[in-house]
């Protein structure tokens, strides 16, 4: 009997190998199942359609050369914000709509370059803030996101210079975190960490236990925006009071750490008095620099 090996390598897509070169037809382990209102489209992997993504780690090198690339990327467009959320919201959710008000907000005020995983959902959303303030912007993406159903390299409107698409996730969240790094005073950066799932969760904790244990690698302190749109992490943050009680973290540990913000008014007051900065100053400015652009040719 022809045996098989399912590898579900950690956070990237599930690649089935059958063991002979005959592909097995898996069509009847899929479904499509409906939980809360939202229908999950079925994956039938076949021998006409395999899912399958280049990520064996043949050598560390490669590695080691996808983080390089990351770094070289932060340095050409410079560090700044970077979001993390669900790139399973689409442009209808509200909360999409408020990712694109606050990372063009956020962008204005800090004058600084928009990072994210350059994928669907929310990332889009603060994509599509940043590129509505003129600033600069650049992404992260992974071969497979949550929200798409295909690997691609491919974004839909971004140039191919502003975003590196990376194999390993372990060099995309070097990138994310370094993005971030406040080495000199005039450096703005921040993590906004949006609504999102299990990928969200997992960079959002392990940037936070970074900076916890201050090994994110920046000589300045880095703000960290929790995002609680709509009550969205409300439980987590019972949980975590939860966690307190137990005794697995420190009395208000957890809070010193970031900044819980219910709207964007309180994380644009907040990044405000963070960075000293006037939102008058700012606005004044950017008038500055629309009087200051050269007409172009028609």
């Amino acid at each position: 009997m022809m045996g098989f090996s399912l590898v579900v390598p950690f956070g990237s897509a599930i690649a089935f190998r059958a063991t002979h070169e005959t592909r097995i037809n898996f069509n009847k382990l899929f479904c499509t199942k409906q939980h809360n209102n939202v229908t999950h489209t079925p994956i039938f992997v076949t021998k006409q359609n395999s899912i399958e993504l280049d990520i064996d780690r043949k050598s560390p090198n490669q590695v080691k050369e996808e983080i390089k690339q990351c770094y070289e990327l932060i340095n050409r467009l410079g560090r700044g914000i970077v979001y993390l959320g669900s790139s399973r919201m689409g442009s209808s959710h509200s909360h999409y709509m408020q990712s694109q008000e606050l990372a063009k907000e956020a962008t204005n005020l800090l004058d600084c370059t928009t990072w994210s995983g350059a994928g669907p959902g929310l990332m889009d959303a603060v994509t599509q803030g940043a590129l509505l303030a003129g600033k600069p912007v650049g992404g992260f993406k992974i071969g497979r996101e949550a929200g798409e159903w295909t690997a691609s390299n491919f974004h839909p409107y971004l140039p191919s210079e502003s975003y590196l698409t990376c194999r390993f996730f372990s060099a995309r969240k070097h990138g994310l975190v370094d993005a971030v790094v406040r080495n000199n005073p005039f450096d703005k950066t921040a993590v906004v960490a949006l609504p999102g799932g299990i990928g969200t969760l997992d960079e959002l904790f392990e940037m936070l236990a970074l900076i916890q244990l201050e090994r994110i690698g920046s000589k300045l302190p880095v703000p960290f925006l929790l995002m609680n749109y709509d009550s969205f992490y409300s439980k987590l943050l019972d949980f975590l009071d939860v966690c307190e009680d137990w005794g697995t973290v420190s009395k208000g540990e957890v809070a010193s750490l970031w900044k819980v913000c219910n709207n964007n008014s309180e994380a644009l007051a907040y990044l405000e008095d963070f960075y000293c900065i006037s939102s008058n100053d700012t606005s004044q400015k950017n008038v500055t620099k629309l009087h200051s652009t050269p007409d172009l040719p028609s």
